[in-house]
């Protein structure tokens, strides 16, 4: 369902089915999460994926046209790009592990440690959010920030310019020509 959801969403033109189909992308995406047991980050993706991007993403179809226009040449430079850095992800990958191997690196060292040792270094009764609020809590900040940052940044840009009766601006710092 993932993959025709995404071969529909490079081929539609009407930008308001493409956002209803990333939302049901997302939702998608989170239910793979769920049964790979990786609730937390499936909560994220539901919440962040289909909740914020979509509204977002529905506020800036209400201000722009509905329609995609048509590329005026072949974007071939951009597909080589994607093709590229898909192959180097794909050759990246063959370097892991197989899926849940018992045996593999992390297994041996860091989840025994987290296991044994993160009620007593953190306080925190519960291994998952001990992991997530304290052993990568500068990384758990960093994810906030962008969020944060990104949600400014589009309300800043969604932002509408009012003009008075003479044609300037209403915008306090004497806004935008």
């Amino acid at each position: 369902m993932m993959v025709a959801t995404a071969l529909a969403i490079a081929r539609l033109r009407n930008l308001f089915a493409v956002v209803v189909l990333g939302s049901l992308y997302s939702f998608l995406m989170a239910t793979v999460l769920v049964v790979l047991d990786a609730v937390d980050v499936a909560m994220t993706e539901a919440s962040v994926g289909a909740g914020i991007s979509t509204v977002l993403l529905l506020g800036t179809l209400y201000l722009t046209k509905s329609e995609e226009a048509q590329p005026t040449h072949r974007p071939l430079l951009p597909l080589l790009v994607a093709l590229v850095t898909g192959g180097l992800l794909v050759y990246g990958m063959l370097g892991l592990p197989e899926f849940g191997e018992a045996d593999s690196v992390i297994h041996r060292h860091v989840v025994p440690r987290y296991l044994e040792q993160g009620v007593t270094e953190t306080g925190v009764p519960n291994i998952v959010t001990a992991v997530l609020a304290s052993y990568r809590g500068y990384d758990t900040l960093g994810e906030t920030t962008v969020i944060f940052t990104a949600g400014v940044g589009v309300i800043l840009l969604l932002r509408r310019w009012r003009r008075d009766a003479t044609g300037k601006d209403d915008d306090a710092e004497g806004g935008r020509p």
